[in-house]
């Protein structure tokens, strides 16, 4: 529009109190485009190396420490600036850098998931039919089993051994190492197979996977395919096959972050959700100085089966630190809890015209439109959210607009197409004001999920502007 021409009086009106959407690409600001691309190479060697939980907190660790981080011991004494962080179990990791003002004020918190849908060992898993050696698995988290068949996976995790010696495996991401697969019916044969729905016809049960066919050597005995496995594994980690009953191992998709598009504009890989969010929450923390409120990061365990356990957000892990950090200043944690702000970060759905009709269009968040705000997630009737206030989502909008983040409102699809749900009610639930925010996500819960760089980039600006928030 020519800007010299007179607006109309409805051109003003409209102008002036109609919503404005526009690509986030025609509100970068100068620089942008070059710290997008920046922030999206660590986010990508962050994920590569980051391929269960575990992992992301070894990785969590190496970059903290290489900020000025270090293990918060209890009743060691902070000051403003102090950057402190503690592992749960391994699978967890909370970190803070301590602000101006006490504790008393309350903290912002940015909380996310790294675990991911993968398949998971079964506690005796290893077997051999038809001279073809397979392992067993139980899927985790809610994924589509009929995405898990015919890709190549690697294999990760530890195995406990009854000396108390905890053996790390990773198996397939290293140079040259073999892969493994699940096999599938060949169309030829898969017309029976073809006639089931589509959550049927590959059931749970049958996510083998193929791990070998070479049979042992000069042996006259059963199982030889089998029991070459175990040689090797012998071999390469000094265990035997009770030793799977104290493993934790996972096969998760081989796949290395890549960039998606001929312009290169979005990134594919596996485990979007939620180390997209994960690493927006860490990144922007390992930036702060001293900022004017205490700053929390919590990566969190198990939210993918509800946030269970020991290592999940309805643990009691996130208060004892937080009950740790207040006593050091003389302070009740529910003091602290009840001026606290939290965006809980986890993924949003993407609007996909490929399914359009699961979607409610004005409602959903857009590739490239920014960090996606939902007020609520849940199922059906709201079910399992938190349902943020008016007054929290409006905080949210001052902050986030006074550092000029682009972000819009997203909803989980239409009413009562689905649903889901994040940590943000587990942080509610202890007198947090709290706000789903989050990257949207092409082709959630697949083995290789899709994202746009902008709207990575603009959820690391999110985080910053709420760490950053007085």
């Amino acid at each position: 529009m020519d800007e010299t021409k007179e607006l109309t009086r409805g051109e003003q009106l409209r102008k002036a109190l109609s919503s404005q959407k526009k690509n986030g690409y025609d509100r970068l600001l100068p620089g942008e485009l070059e710290a997008m691309e920046a922030y999206c190479t660590g986010y990508k060697q962050f994920l590569d190396a980051g391929k269960t939980e575990r992992e992301c907190v070894d990785r969590t660790i190496a970059l903290a420490e290489n900020a000025g981080f270090r293990p918060y011991a209890r009743g060691m004494e902070l000051k403003p600036g102090d950057k402190v962080y503690r592992v749960n179990r391994g699978k967890a990791i909370m970190l803070a850098v301590m602000g101006r003002k006490g504790l008393e004020e309350g903290v912002n918190i940015g909380a996310a998931h790294i675990d991911s849908p993968r398949l998971d060992l079964k506690q005796n898993p290893l077997y051999e039919s038809d001279e073809l050696a397979f392992l067993k698995t139980h899927y985790y988290g809610g994924l589509r089993k009929y995405q898990w068949v015919t890709i190549p996976l690697e294999l990760h995790g530890v195995v406990a051994l009854k000396s108390g010696q905890v053996i790390r495996v990773s198996v397939g991401n290293g140079e040259g190492d073999p892969l493994f697969t699940i096999d599938d019916l060949l169309p030829h044969l898969g017309s029976e197979q073809s006639k089931k729905a589509l959550g049927e016809a590959i059931p749970g049960e049958s996510l083998n996977i193929l791990v070998g066919s070479r049979p042992l050597a000069d042996d006259e005995g059963s199982d030889r395919v089998k029991l070459s496995v175990l040689e090797l594994l012998n071999r390469k980690y000094g265990i035997v096959e009770d030793d799977f009953i104290s493993a934790e191992l996972s096969a998760v998709p081989a796949f290395s972050a890549c960039d998606i598009g001929f312009d290169r504009s979005m990134i594919g890989a596996y485990g979007h959700d939620d180390r997209v969010c994960a690493y927006a929450a860490l990144a922007a923390l390992l930036q702060l100085d001293v900022p004017e409120r205490t700053a929390i990061c919590m990566l969190a365990d198990k939210e993918e089966i509800g946030s269970e356990g020991v290592t999940g957000m309805k643990s009691a892990a996130f208060d004892t630190f937080m009950a740790d950090l207040c006593a050091g200043q003389g302070v009740l944690p529910r003091v602290c809890y009840e001026k606290s702000f939290c965006l809980s970060a986890d993924v949003t759905a993407a609007y996909d015209p490929n399914f359009a009709d699961v979607y409610e269009k004005r409602n959903s968040a857009f590739v490239n439109y920014g960090m996606g705000l939902c007020k609520y997630t849940g199922a059906r009737g709201k079910s399992g959210a938190s349902d943020a206030s008016a007054e929290v989502v409006a905080y949210a909008r001052r902050v986030l607009d006074m550092a000029n983040v682009v972000w819009q409102m997203a909803e989980l699809g239409k009413v009562d197409a689905g649903g889901g749900g994040t940590v943000a009610v587990y942080m509610a639930e202890r007198d947090i004001d709290t706000l789903d925010a989050g990257v949207p996500v092409l082709s959630m819960h697949a083995p290789f999920e899709t994202v746009g760089k902008l709207d990575c980039y603009m959820t690391y600006k999110g985080m910053k502007a709420v760490y950053e928030a007085k």
